[in-house]
């Protein structure tokens, strides 16, 4: 086991092909070791080069929305009227606190995601 700092694209590749060949390695023996330090090696590189932004609050809602199967009509309870529900979604309008707070306990979303500032389409 030869285990070097990932730090070009190159060797990043290297480290997914060889991860991928030890991948279903048992645990507590050297190439299940080899695999768990290159999946940190992987990560830490990924991270620091292929960063995902966190979705805007609607985003972030519309995809909860899909992993839970609920439709706009559900989510009247949670925003407030059909309209309310409808503007927001369609960035008409921004959350209110209200809002948030019941976005963050119904649908479990972070508030520090929900109070980000996002588009309004005018």
């Amino acid at each position: 086991m030869r285990i070097r700092p990932i730090k070009t694209e190159q060797q990043y590749f290297q480290a997914l092909e060889k991860l991928e060949e030890i991948f279903d390695a048992k645990e507590n023996t050297p190439e299940g070791d080899e695999a768990e330090i290159l999946s940190l090696l992987i990560d830490t590189f990924e991270n620091e080069h292929y960063q995902i932004e966190a979705p805007d609050p609607i985003e972030a809602i519309r995809i909860r929305m899909e992993e839970m199967d609920l439709k706009q009509k559900d989510m009247v309870e949670i925003i407030g009227s059909k309209s309310k529900t409808s503007e927001v979604l369609n960035r008409k309008k921004r959350l209110t606190l209200d809002m948030i707070r019941n976005l963050q306990e119904k649908l479990n979303l972070s508030a520090s995601v929900l109070i980000t500032k996002y588009p309004i389409n005018n």
